[in-house]
This record gives structure tokens, sequence and C-alpha cells, in this order.
């Protein structure tokens, strides 16, 4: 979903509006999830996918699935970068580990699968507070 078409006249950012953010997190497949617990950020990378309004991503036992269980609330980023422009989608909320047997055998249809060969047996759903997006034109800085 690139936007390398005349963007000349374009604006180098533009806030998006809710649907687009959408639309734009629903076509990504690996994105960055920030949990902070006790003063200390961290980052890491998942494959999602988006999925009635929630993000979902499988985990194995370890520091993000503690982190998350500490402290719930989250931010999730996801961008995408092509030769002229670019966007970034950030969702606010709050993450659970799935744990009802319905509930994990539901998230067990999505199309939601890892790239790496580890066994991921937690599922872990994200309800945003809050979406926002901006895309990105790029150019040659401006001369000062």
């Amino acid at each position: 979903m690139g936007y390398d078409t005349d963007e000349s006249a374009e604006q180098p950012i533009t806030e998006l509006d809710s649907e687009t953010s959408w639309q734009l997190l629903s076509s990504g497949a690996l994105g960055r999830l920030a949990l902070s617990v006790s003063g200390r950020v961290d980052i890491f990378p998942v494959n999602y996918v988006v999925h009635e309004g929630k993000v979902y991503f499988r985990t194995a036992e370890g520091s993000k699935l503690v982190e998350l269980t500490i402290h719930r609330d989250v931010a999730f980023e996801v961008d995408e970068i092509a030769e002229k422009s670019g966007w970034s989608v950030i969702v606010h909320g709050t993450a659970r580990r799935l744990q009802k047997l319905s509930e994990v055998a539901a998230a067990d249809e999505l199309p939601l699968r890892s790239w790496l060969a580890t066994p991921k047996f937690n599922y872990v759903e994200i309800t945003p507070t809050e979406i926002t997006g901006r895309r990105l034109v790029f150019s040659d800085e401006p001369d000062r």
C-alpha cells in the first residue's frame, strides 16, 4: 500500500483519520509492542493480525508476557517505508492474555503465524483506546 504517486504538492506530514489508520494497520504483519514496567520501557517486534477492531499476537512465556501482565497499558506501532513516502500508525490500549478456551480457539482460527519456528502458545489481545496515523512524504531538506 504505497503512496508513490505525484506527491510533490503534498505536505510532508499528514494526519490520518481513524478509518484510514485502521486500514493501514490491517495491511501490516509485523509491528512493535511497547511496554513499561517499573520505569523501564521495552519494545518487542511481534507478528500480528487485526480482527474486529482489536490487535492479536502470539507470544511464548517470558518477559513480554510477564510485563504486560503487570502493566496492561501498551502502545503498538506499525509503519511502512517506500521510496518517496511512508506511513506510521500507533495504537494505545490495554493488553490481556486470552485465557478462556473459547477465546483461544477463536484466536487460533485467525491468520496469525509466527515467522520464527518457536512455540508461542499464548494469545494476547490489545483493545485500543486510541489510534493515530500519519502519512509521510519524503523530500530533500529545505535550505536553511
